[in-house]
This record gives structure tokens, C-alpha cells and sequence, in this order.
């Protein structure tokens, strides 16, 4: 991915996309340095955090990127899948219902969620929910649109 546009956040900017991320998360992003880029033929926007891409704009919403999410490992908006569903998801794949174990009831439809495996915890992915955390469990549907994952240009990406 070529490099468009670097620039320093702002501090009231830098409060902005870590107010929203204590607000959704209940993360606390902690980095000396705010960097956003914007890159040329895609929609991708990343905050660096420290020259680490911690933090990308999903529809104009700022939300942690996979790397992000395993440094600062958020407990709410956390979706967790079995074993089974793991290839599929880091391959960008969406999520269906019967891969996944367990879901915070603090998800509505359209929010942002955080994918996470359950044996080790490592989060897969960042998507958008199509149903309510306490409906994701179930045997069948698709119930998260994959946005982000293991592996793809973003999370191959480093400041």
C-alpha cells in the first residue's frame, strides 16, 4: 500500500479516537505519538500509535486494527469463535453463527466488533455485527461482515 498523506494528530483529535475507544472497548490507547495516514488506491486510514498501526477508520469510525486489538485486548464488543471457524476468519472470511462460542451483550447490529479465538485469546479480525451479541450464537447465518483480518494489506501495513 503506497503512502497518500502522513500527518500528526492534533491533541483534540488524539482525545477524540481515545475517547471513542475507552467508550467502546475500554481500552485506554497510551503513545507519545499520533500519526494518521491515508493511503492511495484504497479507503484505509490508520492512526499510528508510536509508528504502530494500532487504530484505522472504519467508515469514518476510528476502531482498533487486529494488531491494536492484541496489544490492548478489549473485553467489550468481543466476539469469540471456536477452533473450527479459525482459517476461515483469518482468511477474511464473514462469520456465521455456528463458528462462534460466546459474544458480549454489548453489540447492536451495525456496531464494529472485535474476533478473537477462544483457546489463546489472539484476536483474527474486526467486523461489522449484523445481529445483537446476545443472537450470535446459534446454528445458522451469517451474523458479522469481515472488514479486517490476519494477513491482508492493513494488517501487513507498518509505519
Amino acid at each position: 500500500m503506497q503512502v497518500k498523506s502522513r500527518h500528526h494528530l492534533r491533541s483534540d483529535a488524539v482525545s477524540d479516537v481515545e475517547d471513542t475507544l475507552e467508550e467502546q472497548l475500554g481500552v485506554s490507547p497510551d503513545g507519545d505519538a499520533y500519526e494518521r495516514v491515508e493511503f492511495e488506491d484504497t479507503d484505509w486510514e490508520v492512526v499510528l500509535i508510536d509508528g504502530e498501526p494500532q487504530v484505522a477508520y472504519f467508515e469514518e469510525e476510528p476502531f482498533l486494527t487486529v494488531r491494536g486489538a492484541n496489544t490492548y485486548e478489549p473485553h467489550q464488543q468481543l466476539v469469540t469463535v471456536d477452533a473450527g471457524a479459525v482459517s476461515f476468519v483469518s482468511d477474511g472470511a464473514d462469520v456465521m453463527r455456528p463458528g462462534i462460542t460466546e459474544a458480549t451483550d454489548d453489540i447492536s447490529p451495525g456496531d464494529l466488533v472485535v474476533i478473537a479465538e477462544e483457546s489463546h485469546g489472539k484476536v483474527l479480525a474486526i467486523g461489522r455485527a449484523r445481529v445483537e451479541g446476545a443472537d450470535m450464537v446459534g446454528t445458522e447465518g451469517k451474523v458479522i461482515d469481515s472488514l479486517h483480518h490476519v494477513g491482508d494489506d492493513l494488517y501487513e501495513f507498518s509505519g
